[in-house]
């Protein structure tokens, strides 16, 4: 694969055979970000689990404190007093059956996270075909299937990310932005590792932490020291 100018030359500050300790890997991660955007810093955690079992799923959701730099759309599927809490809280769109077909026949996806109440999941599963594969499937392990619809969508809108593992057993989240401080992408990757950690199953045995790689969304990665992230 060809890479620009400005990927090989960030890439020479990288040692490519050294593991970071997470300061130093997120200082090289800023420095190596010089698109022309504000790139995204990204965490890609490879687990020593099986995700086909299911007792080995890792799943959840957690709240970065200084957020991911990026303005989340919510939509709430939702009804009677609910939808007025909804909006109160800040939801962008708020709605029930007759989403559907806007969804379903119109295509419409100018949103980045649904939540339900759990009356609804009987009308949102309908669109499990169109909101599964790209995510957006309303969780409770998430925190999105709630009759808390107001702290749903405050806490999305205040950073809440989710984080599931790939068919790989990798799981990728967004830190934040290059713009960001480096104490502002540390406490943010810390406290995304606390919860990997946390969420680790019980049925896992041998090495958690496979491999920990942070990278800018056009630059290379740099890969951490995982026995300083248990």
């Amino acid at each position: 694969m060809k890479r620009g100018k400005k990927y090989v030359e960030a890439a020479k500050n990288i040692d490519r055979a050294k593991l970071y300790d997470a300061d130093e890997a997120i200082s090289l991660v800023k420095k190596s970000a010089v698109a022309k955007f504000d790139e995204t810093v990204e965490a890609h955690i490879r687990l020593g689990v099986d995700g086909r079992h299911a007792d080995q799923q890792v799943r959840g959701a957690v709240v970065l404190p200084h957020g991911t730099g990026k303005t989340v759309k919510v939509l709430v599927f939702a009804k009677g007093d609910k939808v007025a809490e909804a909006e109160a809280a800040g939801a962008d769109f708020v709605g029930g059956d007759e989403l559907i077909p806007k969804i379903q026949n119109e295509g419409w996806l100018d949103f980045d996270v649904v939540v339900a109440t759990p009356d609804m999941m009987g009308v949102v599963g309908r669109l499990g075909r169109v909101l599964g594969p790209k995510g957006l499937m309303p969780n409770p392990k998430a925190g999105t299937v709630t009759m808390d619809v107001a702290k749903a969508v405050a806490d999305i809108k205040a950073g809440k990310i989710e984080y599931r593992l790939d068919k790989s057993d990798i799981v990728h989240v967004p830190l934040g932005k290059a713009s960001f401080t480096e104490e502002q992408l540390g406490e943010n990757f810390n406290t995304l590792m606390d919860a990997i950690n946390k969420a680790k199953p019980a049925s896992v045995k041998g090495q958690y932490l496979r491999s920990v790689t942070l990278a800018s969304t056009m630059g290379p990665g740099v890969k951490l020291n995982t026995v300083k992230l248990v």
